[in-house]
């Protein structure tokens, strides 16, 4: 006897207890005889009686906030691409066709249909595939089991043993699905079986349930599926591979068959099967004789709507969508567990309603922005653009797109001419890939914080003229020295912090700042929420050994160049911090979701924003005050016209790599960047189309701050308090006898500026320092013109009280000339004696001047007169 026989012969045997088994399962009391039998239900009773379903994995949608205030769905994510559904939410065809066509006694038995099961376990021991014998239940319990086991998978290879020992041939996986198949029907209803057999179903490739298979076969839902289309989809399920209808070129289902009438059948395979549904369906009296010769002769004809998985589909907002992606990823993975990422497994399988911060119509006029004003990609260098805003006060992010088409296929950038990128350039490398780019410019405002932080105040003056600077303090690495010669971009300078914001001066914030603490201006930066990209500390560096590892330069320093903005940091970071200028110091971290519910329904929990004080309100308001005046200086280009008042802060890096306008009402922030991804180029070298390169950023910052005033408005920023105005004064040196030299390090080291104003007269010995102008006090940053002597003056004698002859001939002596001139006196003990002269005795004046010399002369009223 054959192998295949002795099998056939045993298994009926089997399938005979089967049926005892069951019989005894569902009806307890019924007397079951028999030493085998007895055996037989004792094994049967101690397989697993209870089978709990876990979570179906379930697509996850992103959605944004459309003008009229309802949600837009950006993207979904999913491994299986499933909607559960309620029962009311699925047509009746539907639920007639998957009884009628896979188990017309379904309503009847109690789990098990005996005559199908022996009928599969025949075909399953010939080798023939284990479809046709199990109940709903029975095929319900089958892809719960595979769904419980392949839920824990967290690789491919995990998935696939968990799927071949979930659906393994053999007779003692067919006992266990008999066993929870009738343990589930004392558990539930009917119809509660059936809906979850239909939400579990497969559809053929990444399609399950009943919902997605609606949707993707025939752009409809459940609920409004034909009979044809019901019967179509139901016809799937007994062969998902093979009955799908997403195959047109499928030589065996889909291109189009002749019937026996010479007609084109479409779908031959899905039909035949079709046809046999809606016959059982009209046997069992679900459809009309009616209903059924109509469905009969409708082809099969689906409207293919495929769900994209991924970014991808939300067009220019799709570098937003994937940020989200990483904030449900860093948000909810847990660091114990190394193989698998939680929020990963979340988004693909979680069945999420994501529903983002993001304002459509802002998103729009940004998308808009950016594509009539930088180009995706340019031949003559790797150009990058990132236009991002915030809402004030919250930390919502608002708007966020950059100049690439978002893709995640590493051939697609390969092949593309710089226009596509999977790294997000608004964001922080964990969120997004990107290592930042330097800030320019726009990172002078945090030492316009520092410089208010200590108490000076924006009109204190100072020496804001290039010159070499060689320390700074540095209290957190002992200070810096070296040589620092910055240059400003127009040639000048200015000596208050007002001007220095509004013209953006180089050498006046390296002035401010060798006045403060560079480890304090970091720190105050970090306070605004601005780290590097990469995620260090500002002034930090990665170091790399030559086996790849890497570790924190020890060297690595937080130096003077670093205040004018060559640390690579997000734009995401800086209009958050400008953000908080505007919100009166108080920085807001940036949040771009705004709710998530779960497929049950429930509120999941959300990454929440944070708005610490990152300095005193009334320190952001002078802030606000000095960074208000670039609108009428580096940034006049940006201005909306709107009426609403902003603040902001221009940025052009080294060799003008990238340009940066950043800036904010008191509702909406925004920051706009151009510039260099890898390599060199000089944007005041270049233009786009819409024009001048290095001026893009004004016209993108315009365009979109112009909706943003006319959608959020804006009110006027606070003022001041009076002693951000105050002018301090402080003494200058007392110079004179010193050489010019030193004289001048002398003033300057006091914080003013020296300027050679000449020689003058003086008896002081020649080229020694004379005096100053101006002398006493002066505020920090003034002008003092520094004199020297000539060596031409010489000392006066003092000749009063010498008689006329003697003062003449003294004065003579000296080398000056005499004027004599009488003087009346009533004192007879003066006449003839030197009363005054002019200059006066020790004085200085020129050899050869004239002295003018008063001799008493009696006259007037004697003594004893009346």
């Amino acid at each position: 006897m054959s192998d295949v026989g002795a099998g056939i012969l045993g298994f009926v045997g089997m399938s005979a207890l089967a049926g005892v088994l069951v019989t005894a399962a569902v009806t307890p009391a019924l007397a079951v005889t028999g030493m085998a039998a007895n055996n037989s239900i004792s094994l049967f009773e101690n397989l697993p009686g209870y089978l709990e379903p876990a979570d179906l994995a379930e697509r996850s949608n992103i959605y944004a906030t459309a003008p009229d205030g309802s949600p837009y769905l950006l993207a979904s994510f999913f491994d299986d691409n499933r909607e559960e559904v309620a029962w009311d939410a699925i047509s009746q065809y539907v639920k007639d066709a998957a009884v009628a066509g896979e188990d017309p006694r379904f309503y009847e038995h109690g789990g098990v249909d005996i005559q199908g099961t022996v009928r599969g376990a025949l075909k399953t021991v010939s080798g023939e595939d284990t479809q046709g014998g199990s109940s709903i239940t029975q095929q319900y319990v089958k892809n719960v089991l595979i769904n419980n086991n392949t839920a824990k998978a967290t690789n491919q290879e995990e998935f696939e043993k968990a799927y071949d020992e979930a659906t393994e041939v053999s007779v003692s996986r067919k006992l266990k699905e008999i066993r929870y198949a009738i343990a589930l029907e004392k558990e539930y209803s009917k119809d509660d079986i059936l809906k979850g057999y239909l939400n579990i179903a497969a559809f053929g490739g990444r399609v399950y349930g009943i919902e997605s298979a609606a949707q993707y076969y025939f752009t409809k839902t459940a609920a409004t599926l034909s009979l044809p289309e019901a019967a179509s989809l139901i016809a799937i399920v007994n062969f998902p591979e093979a009955l799908r209808l997403d195959q047109p070129e499928d030589e065996d289902n889909g291109a189009a068959s002749v019937n026996d009438k010479g007609e084109p059948t479409p779908y031959a395979a899905n039909k035949e099967r079709r046809d046999y549904i809606l016959d059982k369906m009209l046997e069992y009296q679900k459809i009309t004789a009616e209903e059924h010769a109509a469905a009969i002769a409708t082809p099969v004809t689906p409207v293919i709507h495929a769900p994209s998985t991924g970014c991808q589909s939300a067009g220019g907002s799709a570098f937003f969508c994937d940020y989200v992606t990483w904030v449900i990823k860093n948000q909810f993975d847990n660091p114990e567990t190394t193989d698998v990422n939680e929020g990963t497994q979340m988004l693909q399988k979680g069945g999420l309603d994501i529903y983002t911060t993001l304002d459509l119509e802002l998103q729009g006029e940004a998308e808009a922005a950016m594509r009539e004003n930088v180009p995706f990609a340019d031949p003559r260098f790797d150009v990058g653009s990132v236009a991002v805003s915030v809402e004030v006060g919250t930390g919502k992010i608002l708007a966020m797109t950059q100049n690439k088409q978002y893709t995640q296929d590493p051939d697609v950038i390969a092949a593309s001419a710089g226009d596509y990128s999977s790294i997000n350039f608004s964001t922080d490398y964990a969120y997004g890939g990107s290592l930042g780019f330097q800030p320019g410019s726009t990172f002078k405002v945090f030492t316009l914080a520092e410089w208010l932080n200590e108490g000076h105040s924006l009109r204190e003056t100072f020496n804001g003229s290039r010159r070499n600077f060689t320390s700074f303090p540095a209290a957190c690495y002992g200070g810096w020295k070296g040589n620092y010669d910055p240059k400003n971009d127009d040639g000048t300078g200015a000596n208050n912090a007002v001007d220095a914001t509004k013209y953006s001066v180089n050498t006046a914030f390296i002035a401010m700042a060798q006045q403060l603490d560079l480890c304090k201006i970091r720190d105050t930066a970090q306070a605004f929420g601005v780290r590097r990209a990469d995620g260090l500390d500002l002034g930090q560096q990665y170091q790399y050994a030559e086996d790849g590892t890497r570790s924190i330069n020890p060297d690595a320093i937080f130096g003077p160049g670093a205040i004018l903005g060559t640390e690579e940091v997000s734009p995401l970071s800086m209009v958050s911090a400008f953000a908080g200028v505007a919100n009166n110091g108080a920085t807001c971290s940036p949040v771009a979701i705004a709710r998530i519910v779960n497929n049950k329904g429930e509120e999941q929990a959300v990454p929440q924003t944070a708005c610490p004080q990152s300095v005193a309100p009334e320190v952001a308001h002078a802030m606000g005050y000095a960074m208000a005046q670039t609108f009428s200086g580096t940034a006049s280009a940006s201005n909306t016209g709107t009426g609403v008042p902003h603040i902001g802060k221009t940025g052009t890096t080294d060799n003008n790599e990238g340009t940066w306008m950043n800036g904010a009402s008191t509702r909406v922030a925004t920051a706009v960047w151009v510039g260099n991804v890898t390599g060199h180029a000089n944007l005041r070298q270049l233009s786009f189309d819409s024009g001048a390169a290095a001026t893009a950023r004004h016209r993108m910052w315009k365009r979109i701050m112009t909706l943003a005033d006319n959608k959020y408005g804006g009110a006027e920023f606070p003022e001041p308090d009076q002693s951000a105005f105050k002018q301090v004064l402080v003494d200058i040196p007392q110079v004179a006898g010193l050489s010019f030299d030193a004289a001048k390090q002398a003033i300057e080291t006091a914080g003013f500026v020296a300027e050679d104003g000449g020689q003058q007269d003086s008896n002081l010995p020649a080229g020694t320092v004379s005096g100053t102008d101006p002398s006493g006090q002066a505020g920090k940053g003034t002008t003092i013109r520094i004199f020297t002597s000539n060596g031409s003056m010489t000392g006066v004698p003092n000749v009063v009280g010498m008689t006329g002859d003697q003062a003449e001939a003294a004065l003579k002596q000296a080398g000056f000339k005499v004027q004599r001139q009488n003087e009346n006196t009533a004192d007879p003990t003066k006449v003839g004696v030197v009363i005054s002269q002019n200059p006066a005795g020790g004085g200085f004046a020129k050899p050869g001047d004239q002295i003018t010399i008063s001799v008493g002369k009696l006259g007037g009223n004697a003594p004893g007169d009346d």
